[in-house]
């Protein structure tokens, strides 16, 4: 004689397919929030890069894989007030020789060409802004020089100097509010000297 088989309970039915539901939705969450993170924009120190009350999606993770890069938009620690994020731009990398003089950014004695800083800034107070040294001031190790992109409304390396590696925590790389200007943060710096090449 064959047994019917034993009906699966409706209620345990429910459970299981709520946990296959909800248990890659918790992994996916899990993972995405150990690797990157919202970042909210206040202020005009990115301008015209980036405005205040843009959202963007930073990675936690790609300075696991390898170093900032000259270009990258990076959020860091406030090194006057840890409580508070800045975002800057990365400018001069370990070891460069880095000179501001009369509005233009000297990287080991070639200018650094900027598309993102669409006018003329002045305000060029720093350490860095020397008449005699011919090629500027050297990034010390595994520190950078950091700008934003509004040169005269930003708070920076002009005035608070290198920032250490551990003291930059994400990389912005995606804005996705406001919807009208969602996209990929990638435009680059690039030498003059690269203007005169045949």
């Amino acid at each position: 004689m064959i047994e019917a088989p034993t009906a699966i309970p409706a209620k345990r039915t429910v459970i299981r397919a709520l946990f296959a539901v909800l248990l890659p939705v918790a992994a996916l969450y899990l993972a995405a929030s150990l690797t990157t993170e919202t970042v909210h924009v206040l202020g005009s120190s990115m301008m015209p890069t980036l405005s205040s009350g843009d959202l963007l999606v930073a990675s936690k993770i790609d300075y696991r894989l390898h170093p900032p890069e000259r270009g990258d938009i990076v959020v860091l620690q406030n090194p006057g007030l840890h409580s508070e994020d800045y975002i800057k731009r990365v400018v001069g990398m370990p070891g460069d020789h880095v000179l501001i003089r009369d509005g233009h950014i000297y990287i080991n004695g070639s200018e650094l060409v900027e598309p993102y800083v669409n006018q003329p800034w002045s305000l060029t107070r720093s350490l860095l802004q020397t008449p005699t040294a011919s090629d500027g001031q050297i990034v010390p190790p595994d520190s950078y020089f950091v700008l934003g992109d509004n040169r005269d409304h930003s708070n920076d390396s002009r005035t608070f100097g290198y920032i250490s590696r551990d003291q930059i925590d994400a990389k912005a790389w995606l804005r996705f509010w406001p919807a009208g200007t969602a996209g990929f943060l990638g435009v680059r710096p690039y030498f003059a000297s690269r203007l005169n090449a045949a």
